[in-house]
């Protein structure tokens, strides 16, 4: 674009300093990276409760002695299961918990 305005000697090299030095220019860099390819989708679960996700929510305001909440997700049905959990919970509890849901 430069070029059909102005003209001089070592104009390439002027404006390839100036991008270089330029502020602007280096913040709006776009990272080259190889395409990364189509997406695979996953794979849909066959049961109910063959994938699931847990998530745990505590320091709940106001603790007594439930101040924690156990969230599992089914990924066929999307169907959630909440359970209360103490302050200080444990394995054992988060086990029978779990057995519950599926049972």
């Amino acid at each position: 674009m430069v070029k059909k305005e102005f003209f001089w000697d070592g104009l390439k090299c002027d404006i390839h300093k100036f991008v270089e030095e330029c502020l602007v220019c280096k913040q709006n860099k776009v990272e080259i990276i190889k395409t990364l390819g189509l997406l695979q989708p996953l794979s849909i679960p066959s049961q109910c409760l063959e994938e699931v996700s847990m998530d745990f929510n505590t320091g709940l305001p106001k603790p007594k002695v439930k101040s924690g909440i156990m969230v599992v997700v089914d990924r066929l049905t999307k169907y959630a299961h909440f359970c209360i959990l103490s302050y200080t919970f444990k394995i054992n509890t988060i086990a029978t918990a779990l057995m519950e849901i599926i049972q």
